[in-house]
């Protein structure tokens, strides 16, 4: 048994059995993933996955089994490199952040400034997409945190925490009819051409819930991961826009609008996730106290060391 042997059945039961994408991930060859795959089978004595001709179409229930031990023990492979680097580096290394880009650009540059200089020698990975990336960046060990606010929570395999509350704002160029209505309805909103975020993005869920429970249908005419794309295109006049009410700031956004629109949309909640078992350098806990100022190691490692509920 060895762990190539281990990361060919993980990846293959995370790749939806497409041994092509596995030999990918794992920069080898087709035949050689079915070949680690067949050894670890007939070492241990079990079939693992279930077969149509040479293609893999599922797991066995002996092979759902011996996944999660496979799971468990590359996580405890990868927490020991990470320890040994510990001990070796107590106060160096890199942090990867993986976040949506409203979190990087409005939520973390006061953490990163802050973390940078309490620990001046550890290089920040920042990476950014949508929410299901981020994800499966935390989950194959790619990033260290995740930082969203939809998506994270659906993953057993992460352990999510949450750590602030927002709601949206109405963005609209100055002198725009809106401004003088009070309170905005969503039925004025929906007079109105809307631009606002791509689905599964910074809340978009909880506009998209708010229309539909009030029977209201909107005219979204323009979308965009980006919240300074969004406030661009609102101010060109293509739209009115709704975007998290972190992204808006009076001063630097001239020419420009909020109205207040918590009335109309659910609060939203920013999570931070990391993965189930993982091994945290003390740094990584320190960064997710600066980011979440009540959540503390402790509790942090006592999540971290629960299973799967």
């Amino acid at each position: 048994m060895n762990f190539q042997q281990l990361r060919s059945v993980r990846e293959a039961a995370r790749r939806g059995y497409n041994l092509t994408e596995v030999a990918q991930a794992l920069f080898t060859s087709q035949p050689g993933v079915s070949r680690q795959i067949r050894e670890l089978e007939d070492e241990l004595g079990v079939v693992i996955f279930e077969r149509n001709g040479k293609r893999l179409t599922g797991l066995t229930e002996p092979g759902k089994g011996i996944l999660k031990i496979v799971e468990r023990l590359l996580v405890e492979a990868e927490n020991l490199q990470h320890a040994s680097e510990e001990y070796a580096r107590q106060d160096s290394g890199t942090l990867t952040i993986a976040a949506t880009h409203t979190q990087a650009r409005y939520a973390l540059p006061r953490v990163v400034q802050a973390f940078r200089a309490e620990f001046p020698q550890v290089r920040i990975a920042l990476q950014q997409s949508s929410p299901e990336h981020i994800a499966e960046w935390v989950l194959s060990g790619k990033a260290d945190i995740g930082i969203a606010t939809e998506g994270l929570s659906a993953f057993p395999e992460l352990v999510s925490f949450p750590c602030y509350r927002w709601s949206h704002l109405i963005v609209v160029p100055d002198g725009h009819p809106l401004l003088s209505q009070t309170p905005v309805r969503l039925s004025d909103l929906a007079a109105w051409p809307l631009i606002t975020y791509d689905l599964g993005f910074t809340g978009r869920g909880h506009i998209d819930a708010a229309f539909r429970e009030a029977g209201v249908t909107p005219d979204i005419v323009l979308t965009a991961m980006d919240s300074d794309v969004i406030k661009q295109y609102v101010s060109l006049g293509l739209g009115v826009g709704l975007v998290a009410s972190m992204a808006f700031d009076h001063g630097r956004d001239k020419g420009l609008r909020a109205i207040e629109a918590s009335h109309l949309f659910a609060t939203n909640t920013t999570r931070l996730a990391v993965r189930r078992g993982a091994y945290l350098r003390k740094y990584a806990y320190r960064f997710i106290h600066q980011f979440a100022p009540e959540l503390k190691a402790q509790d942090i490692s006592a999540a971290l060391a629960t299973d799967e509920a």
